[in-house]
């Protein structure tokens, strides 16, 4: 499917169709073609895009230097010429290629030659131990049930958003009929796997008892 230009309205429409199915816009993981279009989207869609905004939020989550190491992906922009692959980022000011770790120069290298050499080797081993690392990251999407048709559901979803942590960010949120006129909130987060507990999580979720029942775990995706 080709999406056409993301800063109008038709566009987001489509980019929110394409997303129904999908955690990213090319492949299982997030690429440059997902930067690419998250810069042309610009800022966070409405709630009526729910996938949109889902898949907003969650490119949101990372820094800029974790998103440049994300390598290719095929874009499904097609308007205004915009390329079918995005390339992969380069890091800045990644000039390893400049490092000649090994100097030049005759076979019998003189001291000042060798003080050279174990200069640039230890400028390079620095540099390469100053790169940040990939975080681990995962989506996850809560099922979030109230005691009767009676519970006051925004009320519910304003305690649920209440809960911080270090390494949580809350995204997109909808209410799914369960029957008898009984709806559950079904929400969107991002957690940092390194600081946020699942079960922690939903322990504190479940700590306002006067208002939810039990919580499941829809969906739980690496990222």
């Amino acid at each position: 499917m080709a999406i056409g230009d993301v800063k109008t309205a038709q566009g987001l429409n489509e980019l929110n169709t394409f997303l129904a199915d999908k955690s990213y816009v090319s492949g299982y993981t997030p690429t440059q073609a997902d930067v690419q279009v998250f810069e042309q989207v610009g800022k966070a869609p409405s709630a009526s895009l729910p996938h949109a905004l889902r898949w907003y939020n969650q490119i949101a989550s990372y820094n800029a230097n974790e998103r440049k190491a994300w390598g290719a992906g095929a874009s499904p922009l097609t308007a205004g010429g915009k390329p079918t692959t995005a390339p992969a980022a380069k890091p800045a000011d990644d000039d390893d290629d400049d490092v000649d770790l090994f100097g030049s120069g005759d076979e019998e290298e003189d001291a000042e030659a060798a003080r050279i050499r174990e200069e640039r080797v230890q400028a390079y081993a620095a540099k390469k131990s100053k790169k940040p690392a990939l975080i681990a990251k995962s989506s996850i999407l809560l099922d979030v049930k109230p005691w009767d048709d009676e519970t006051d559901m925004k009320e519910m979803e304003n305690l649920v958003r209440a809960i911080e942590m270090d390494g949580l960010l809350w995204g997109a949120s909808k209410l799914v009929p369960v029957g008898y006129g009984i709806n559950k909130l079904q929400i969107m987060c991002v957690i940092e796997d390194d600081k946020v507990s699942v079960d922690i999580l939903t322990e504190k979720i479940q700590e306002n008892e006067d208002y939810v029942q039990s919580v499941d775990i829809a969906a739980f995706n690496k990222i």
